[in-house]
């Protein structure tokens, strides 16, 4: 059986304006893997969006389905690598050309009517 795919475009705007953006890939399998490339527009971007981003991403329903996280980010973008730092477990980054490949384990989803301890 042929496995099946499902690709998710995620914007983040301020003022109308996209600033940054992702495309996200899973698969329809439970505990899988998703794949992301995240990038931002070049200039000036009010501090937040490209975490905001991040948050976009982890928090699909797909991707929380998910345990394992492999994204690519543009190399030096602080924010979102932390921002994925401080969301993901056993974080590993490395450099690849303009870019960074980092690969994470996600956080596991609570039980439904499960209480959530912080």
């Amino acid at each position: 059986m042929a496995e099946h795919f499902l690709r998710q475009h995620v914007v983040v705007s301020d003022h109308d304006r996209t600033v940054a953006a992702a495309e996200v890939t899973t698969s329809g399998i439970s505990g899988g893997t998703a794949r992301a490339f995240l990038r931002a527009e070049s200039g000036h971007i009010t501090p937040g969006r490209r975490a905001s981003l991040v948050d976009a991403v982890l928090d699909l329903p797909e991707v929380r389905d998910c345990t394992r996280l492999q994204a690519v980010l543009p190399l030096g973008d602080c924010e979102t690598l932390q921002r994925l730092q401080e969301r993901c477990g056993n974080v590993i980054t490395r450099p690849a050309g303009s870019s960074a490949i980092l690969e994470a384990d996600l956080p596991a989803r609570p039980l439904v009517g499960m209480p959530v301890v912080p």
